[in-house]
C-alpha cells in the first residue's frame, strides 16, 4: 500500500545485504523524463499501467536488487505473476487507519488526492490486500516499528526461509548475530 514503507525498508534491507535498492516508480520517472503524477494526470492510469508492467517485467529478470515496487502494481495479473516467479515477496501490511497517519499530509500520491483520503485508503486497502497476499511469499505486519526492527523482520523471515544466509549479512542494522562457529 502506498506509505507501508516499501521505499524505506527496501533501501534499508538492501544495505544490509549489500545489494543494490530499485525502486520501480523511480525507473518510470527516469524512463518519462517527469513526474508520475504529471504522467498520470495527462495519460491516465491504464498508460501508467502500462508502463508500470514492462519496468517490472523487466527489474525482474535482474538477480541481487532490493525492488520496491508501486503500491498499485499488484492490480496486473502480470506483474503478480513476474514478481512471484522471478522474486521474493515481501508485503508490507499496514492498516488504512496507520497508513492514512503517515500520508494525511501528502500532495504526491495521485490516488490520495480525494476529499476523503482515509476513506479511499479503506477502499484501496479492501481491493489490494487480496492481490498483495496472492503475490507475497512473506506478510510483515508493520504497525509502528522502527524501520531497523522492520528490516530485521524481513531478514529473519528469509534467513528462516534459507534464502540468506544469516553468516553474510553484515550487522549494521542493529542484528545481533550468533557468533562464528
Amino acid at each position: 500500500m502506498p506509505g507501508s514503507g516499501k521505499s524505506t525498508v527496501g533501501r534499508h534491507l538492501a544495505r544490509a545485504l549489500g545489494w543494490r535498492f530499485v525502486d520501480s516508480d523511480h525507473e518510470i520517472e527516469h524512463a518519462i523524463g517527469g513526474s508520475i503524477r504529471v504522467y498520470f494526470e495527462q495519460h491516465g492510469e491504464a498508460a501508467f499501467r502500462d508502463l508500470e508492467q514492462d519496468t517490472i517485467a523487466a527489474l525482474c529478470q535482474q538477480h541481487g536488487i532490493v525492488l520496491a515496487t508501486g503500491g498499485g502494481a499488484v492490480l496486473r495479473e502480470a506483474n503478480r505473476l513476474a514478481l512471484k516467479a522471478h522474486c521474493q515477496v515481501v508485503y508490507l501490511r499496514s492498516t488504512p487507519e496507520e497508513l492514512f497517519r503517515r500520508l494525511r499530509h501528502d500532495t504526491q500520491r495521485p490516488l490520495l488526492q480525494v476529499k476523503d483520503p482515509l476513506r479511499r485508503l479503506r477502499e484501496l486497502y479492501r481491493e489490494r490486500d487480496p492481490l498483495y497476499r496472492e503475490a507475497a511469499n512473506f506478510v510483515i505486519e508493520t504497525g509502528r516499528p522502527s524501520v531497523p526492527t522492520l528490516v530485521n523482520m524481513v531478514l529473519m523471515q528469509l534467513e528462516l526461509a534459507g534464502l540468506v544466509d544469516p553468516m553474510q549479512v553484515p550487522a549494521t542494522v542493529g542484528r545481533v548475530l550468533p557468533p562464528a562457529a
